[in-house]
């Protein structure tokens, strides 16, 4: 099982290097519903609703954001999404209500993925 998550997650490094920007996947993807606040997701640049979920951590913020929640679907409703570059949208969104985050590195990418991982199997 962890010789699949390392080969996945080298795999997710690699595409990273050709991946969007944060920016770009927000302006694609994430501003259908955060630039107006649809279905209750957050509004870019709301510090008092960003603020809450940036104290919850970037790992637990990205790894629940790209499996769903609430009612936003898994990825952003975007299959095709990786891990890195949902990550870099996570961050250009958290940025703009205060945080100071950077784009997931491969050591938080694994963690992100590890809780991903864990989310999946407990489903099972």
């Amino acid at each position: 099982m962890n010789k699949i998550i390392n080969i996945l997650l080298l795999t997710l490094i690699a595409a990273s290097a050709l991946a969007a920007t944060g920016e770009e996947t927000y302006k694609t993807t994430c501003a259908n519903c955060h630039e107006k606040g649809l279905a209750g997701a957050p509004q870019i640049g709301d510090k008092k609703a960003w603020g809450k979920l940036i104290k919850e951590g970037q790992v637990p913020l990205t790894a629940d954001g790209y499996k769903g929640v609430r009612a936003m679907p898994a990825k952003g409703g975007r299959p095709e999404l990786t891990v890195a570059e949902f990550g870099s949208a996570v961050v250009f969104m958290a940025n703009q209500a205060g945080a100071n985050w950077q784009d997931p590195d491969e050591a938080l990418l694994k963690k992100i993925s590890a809780r991903i991982e864990k989310h999946a199997q407990a489903k099972k």
